[in-house]
């Protein structure tokens, strides 16, 4: 496994239920970390900062011949979507468990991706480029001719890097007057996360849902697509929150989306797991976005409603077995599953980074809950890698059960020492877009906007409540005793109906004593 935490951990399970045997690689700050324990070897590559470690390709390669393994899993993030890592692992007599070289630098750049896909017949948004034969806008470009390309292409206008991903790279711009210091950051910010700056221009579309579409593809030319997930939920064009089925999908629309999918994947040669990202108007017309030649974080949405073990048929499909799927199996999705990333970041202060011990960690469970999780009690969440601590997805019968498991879960969910992003879905969960599946991607960022900073902790507790927020913390930390307004119980705090954490409260009742300007 070239990667680490969660999607080390989950990639180690699929190995151990097919009888393989498996090696995880670790940097110096990952030396103790769940995913290193879990394999059945483990060896080092380097310092913490992942351009030492995780992102040297001669060290993974040297790692995976003195183990003598004999195929690498990329998972997603670092070198998955590197052409140059699957060409270095094929050179060196290893199985790169994922799609071709050709295929991941095809699809790997977004304009060769939308010119493929105009070559497929699927519409992709309108663009920079002349289709079927977009070009990068390189860094040589006038300020002069970027704006006649804008003026196009027709504002509001995107810039995207051309080898980005996870919102790197990316600006929205409204005005002529805006282009050229966006398209410098953006510039700058591409090639400080992808070492490429070159952009392409689309059109913002508004009020659009992002949906895509999980596929397979083997050596022998078959291609199945899934049910499509539904990724609307973003703040800053990142995915918060996946489930499947849509609701905004029927049958008719899903058979167009999928078939548009499998069309792509054709004109791309594609084998593995990958996905096809489109964005849906509110009249049903969709459009394609992009194709990621990887497993997806939320891949596991996919797996609970169709039963379906991803990893596994990645692994089998890099042995040369074939897809003996029913496709209709793989489209026709039973029950709902919904799954929310769970980040070590603070929700009060701008979702920056919490990095720091976990001094204590109990995971959900119960009918319906999968928590893929790669930290542990006692261990350190690093500054050097993306915050994600855990994926947490609930299945119900409908999306009404699949929700109300969830919010069960989240209220089960004990994680101290750091902050997490538990308490902002639990205040996502019960908003009434939300629930309605009224939202498009530019939803989440509306709302978060809307509330100025408003805590996600109780945000209108009385001075009175503070109080006893307050005791119950200072009792809490010496022993379990109900104190006046407010009770401990099992290690939280109820206060007027609301069962919290103490790091919970603590966090109530910080924010209302700066609101009130009092010291907390």
């Amino acid at each position: 496994m070239a990667n680490r935490g969660e999607i080390a951990v989950r990639i180690i399970r699929a190995c151990r239920d097919m009888g393989l045997a498996s090696v995880a690689v670790y940097s110096e700050s990952d030396r103790t970390a769940r995913h290193v324990r879990m394999a059945d070897e483990a060896c080092a590559i380097g310092p913490g900062a992942p351009a030492d470690s995780y992102l040297r390709i001669d060290r993974l390669i040297d790692a995976a011949r003195a183990t003598g393994a004999d195929a690498v899993h990329p998972g997603y993030g670092f070198l998955a979507e590197n052409a140059a890592f699957a060409r270095a692992c094929r050179a060196a007599g290893m199985i790169f468990i994922g799609p071709s070289p050709e295929a991941i630098a095809l699809m790997g750049s977004k304009t060769a991706a939308r010119a493929a896909a105009v070559r497929a017949g699927v519409a992709v948004v309108p663009g920079s480029g002349v289709p079927g034969s977009d070009e990068p806008i390189g860094p040589d470009v006038t300020d002069d001719t970027l704006a006649a390309l804008a003026a196009r292409v027709g504002y509001p206008v995107m810039i995207k890097a051309v080898a980005g991903g996870g919102g790197k790279g990316m600006r929205t711009v409204a005005a002529p007057g805006d282009l050229p210091g966006a398209v410098r950051a953006a510039r700058s910010e591409a090639q400080s996360s992808f070492g490429d700056p070159a952009i392409y221009l689309e059109r913002r579309l508004l009020r659009t849902r992002h949906i895509e579409v999980q596929l397979l593809g083997d050596d022998h030319g078959t291609i199945v697509p899934f049910v499509e997930r539904e990724c609307s939920i973003q703040r800053r064009h990142q995915k918060v929150i996946e489930e499947s089925p849509s609701p905004a999908i029927g049958p008719a629309l899903r058979g167009a989306l999928t078939a548009a999918a499998a069309a792509v994947a054709r004109a791309a040669h594609y084998t593995s797991a990958g996905t096809v990202e489109f964005l849906l108007d509110a009249d049903g017309t969709f459009y394609f976005l992009e194709m990621n030649t990887r497993l997806q974080v939320e891949h596991p949405t996919t797996e609970m409603v169709t039963g379906v073990d991803l990893v596994q048929w990645q692994i089998r499909i890099a042995r040369g077995e074939r897809l003996d799927l029913d496709p209709a199996l793989a489209l026709t999705p039973r029950g709902h599953a919904i799954e929310c990333r769970i980040y070590a970041e603070d929700p009060d202060a701008g979702f920056i980074p919490s990095p720091g011990r976990i001094t204590a960690l109990r995971a959900p469970g119960g009918p319906g809950i999968r928590d893929d999780g790669g930290a542990e009690e006692g261990e350190d969440v690093p500054i050097f890698y993306d915050p994600l601590i855990s994926k947490l997805v609930a299945w119900g019968s409908d999306r009404a059960q699949a929700i109300a498991r969830m919010a069960r879960a989240l209220a089960e969910y004990e994680v101290l020492g750091i902050r997490t992003t538990i308490p902002f879905f639990h205040w996502l969960l019960a908003e009434p877009a939300f629930l309605a599946a009224d939202f498009h991607t530019a939803y989440l960022d509306e709302v978060l906007q809307n509330r100025r900073g408003a805590p996600f902790f109780s945000p209108d507790l009385s001075l009175e409540e503070v109080a006893a927020v307050a005791a119950a913390i200072y009792v809490s930390r010496s022993a379990y005793a109900p104190a006046s307004g407010g009770d401990v119980r099992g290690g939280r705090i109820e206060v007027r109906g609301a069962r919290l954490q103490p790091a919970q409260a603590a966090s109530a009742w910080t924010a209302q004593a700066r609101a009130e300007g009092l010291r907390a």
